[in-house]
């Protein structure tokens, strides 16, 4: 437990799917008794959106669920990080309900135009990518870091593997993460005579249902099944296991606790071994 996280408020974007990193996260947060406003996009007209969040209901009902269990103050706000009017509503709902924000975690993210080599990627779905992988993280930061300004405080942007190791035919993906690698390194750079630290996390393969929706399209394209993809991708592992989303929630709350007050602009690798560099 870390004691000094009571009492404060936490924001986590993407946290609107139980099975998530983006959840796992707010709970864990929650568990150490955080304040936690869960933000999400809301999947629009019923459509087949497998990495976003059903309807505002259920996640006003998840955010209830940890406020009961846990005994802090939760809510749930709904959030399109690739609109700067949607995070405007956003921060100030926030502002009015919780005034100040001392936790950000970007974790908000997609996939789009998947698989292609740069060469056959579609120009929307690169822009799409980037734009909610990259400039969503720089939206919400500039939105939410005045709510910070007067208590200090802690940023965690979710990066990847994957900004350090480039996928095949994931180009979009790798590239934006790899910009929040050096958006987390700017940050903190400007903003640390603020007290307000800035990392990033960057999971391996973790067990979610984006990883199975991505098992999935690689078996469709290579002919094989999604167990026969998770086994393959498990014997590039250390570890010879997945990762959990509690694991990398573990970090989270570290990272946001004054046990980690001197590490600033760091990208943090949660992978099983199956990543060793920095």
């Amino acid at each position: 437990m870390y004691i000094d996280l009571k009492g404060k408020t936490a924001l986590v974007t993407g946290a609107g799917k139980k099975s998530g990193i983006g959840y796992a996260i707010a709970r864990k947060l929650a568990d150490n008794g955080a304040n936690v406003i869960i933000a999400d996009l809301v999947k629009k007209d019923g459509g087949k959106q497998p990495l976003v969040c059903e309807n505002s209901e259920k996640m006003i009902s998840l955010a209830e669920a940890l406020s009961r269990r846990y005994d802090v103050k939760t809510a749930f706000i709904a959030v399109d990080v690739s609109s700067n009017s949607s995070i405007k509503r956003m921060a100030d709902e926030v502002s009015a309900r919780f005034e100040t924000v001392q936790i950000l975690c970007n974790n908000a993210g997609t996939v789009l135009g998947v698989p292609n080599a740069i060469h056959t990627y579609d120009d929307d779905a690169w822009m799409k990518t980037l734009d909610i992988n990259l400039n969503g993280v720089f939206r919400v930061s500039k939105a939410v870091i005045p709510l910070m300004l007067n208590s200090g405080g802690s940023v965690i942007n979710i990066a990847s593997r994957a900004a350090k190791v480039p996928p095949l035919f994931n180009g979009a993906y790798a590239v934006a993460k790899a910009g929040v690698v050096m958006l987390t390194k700017v940050m903190a750079r400007e903003l640390a005579g603020n007290g307000i630290r800035v990392n990033a996390v960057c999971p391996g393969v973790i067990a979610t249902d984006f990883t199975r929706w991505r098992f999935d399209l690689e078996a469709q394209i290579l002919n094989s099944t999604s167990e026969d993809r998770e086994a393959e991708m498990i014997q590039t592992i250390p570890m010879g296991r997945l990762g959990s989303s509690n694991e990398v929630a573990n970090l989270v709350a570290f990272l946001a606790s004054n046990q980690s007050s001197y590490t600033t602009g760091q990208a943090i690798n949660v992978t099983g071994g199956q990543l060793m560099e920095l």
